[in-house]
């Protein structure tokens, strides 16, 4: 029996981990001279938007394991980037904010990041990024994924 093979010349798949790779090598780049990493960026945004979130929620939201996220809130905090009770007020979740250097290299560092996607989405039609956007939301609900 034949086994199916994905043809990387049409696999949206491939093409979505090639544009996924690049953009992450771009924000890289971007964030370097911050002394960010990707994943520090993502919890830095999250808690930006969304104040208080606890370990495991941002480990999600940056989609990375909770012992990654572990290491990410220790070096943040070790820089003054964020805050954590030394024991949780409520349950064991701690909850995180930000401090205001936290803030402050959160805001330099969406500048960079949004110059890094305008970029990568320069090269489309008119109403185009919305289009990816949504289709991409889509893709990620067809498998199970729409966070």
């Amino acid at each position: 029996m034949e086994q199916e093979r994905v043809d990387l010349d049409s696999s949206v798949g491939y093409v979505l981990k090639q544009a996924a790779a690049a953009l992450r090598g771009a924000m890289e780049a971007a964030l370097r001279p911050l002394g960010l990493s990707v994943p520090q960026y993502a919890c830095l945004e999250l808690l930006g938007q969304r104040p208080g979130l606890s370990a495991a929620e941002l480990a999600r939201g940056a989609f990375v394991t909770r012992q990654s996220m572990h290491g990410v809130l220790q070096g943040l905090q070790d820089r003054g980037l964020l805050t954590r009770p030394a024991t949780a007020p409520q349950g064991r979740a701690l909850p995180t904010l930000l401090t205001d250097e936290g803030t402050r290299l959160l805001a330099l560092a969406g500048r960079a990041v949004a110059e890094v996607e305008r970029r990568m989405l320069h090269a489309l039609p008119a109403g185009g990024p919305q289009r990816l956007r949504d289709d991409l939301a889509a893709c990620a609900a067809a498998l199970g994924d729409a966070g």
